[in-house]
């Protein structure tokens, strides 16, 4: 009879061992996951939303806009979200382990993340305290919002965002901005 084998769990010192081959490698719960070098439709999108993010951002003293190489570290997990908005800290921490929590991460989906950022990364930034996930999706031209005790909305027109005790409201139009990104069609993974 043949027996599934059990692996164990990866550990955060496992993780800094592996090469800088161009993946990237992620470790959530003791999984870990690698991701190969982004798609340029990914970037694009990664770099519109950066550009419509971070004056808001900056001008409501939210923090500041992370992109990929800086990390999430909590509890033996690290994760390299595609986008995070986090809060400025008075004396920058030293590691990344003690940043404080993100507000807002994204996440853009891709052919090789879609499950992991949908199931694992979602109840991975749900438990530390994210107050706001977006999915990207880039082939249904949607952004689902994920909010700690609500339901999820799917975004097809506008995503609205406003912190709590911001004054202002960040509106992105959704089809606007994957027209910005991808042009007006994109072929299916």
């Amino acid at each position: 009879m043949l027996m599934a084998r059990s692996t164990s769990a990866w550990t955060l010192a496992e993780l800094d061992r592996l090469p800088d081959d161009g993946n990237k490698y992620e470790l959530v719960d003791g999984a870990l996951f690698v991701t190969p070098a982004p798609s340029t439709a990914h970037e694009q999108l990664s770099a519109v939303l950066h550009a419509m993010l971070s004056p808001y951002v900056r001008k409501n003293g939210l923090g500041h806009v992370y992109t990929p190489r800086a990390v999430i570290r909590i509890g033996g997990s690290e994760v390299e979200p595609d986008l995070m908005v986090r809060p400025a800290t008075a004396i920058l921490p030293t590691s990344w382990a003690e940043m404080p929590t993100p507000s807002l991460v994204v996440e853009i989906l891709s052919g090789t993340t879609r499950r992991r950022d949908t199931e694992q990364k979602r109840a991975f930034y749900l438990r530390i305290g994210v107050q706001e996930y977006w999915i990207v999706d880039r082939w249904s031209r949607n952004i689902r919002v994920v909010r700690p005790d609500t339901a999820d909305v799917v975004a097809e027109t506008m995503l609205e965002w406003q912190p709590h005790r911001t004054p202002d409201t960040l509106r992105i139009n959704v089809k606007a901005f994957f027209v910005e990104a991808l042009g007006a069609h994109e072929e299916a993974p």
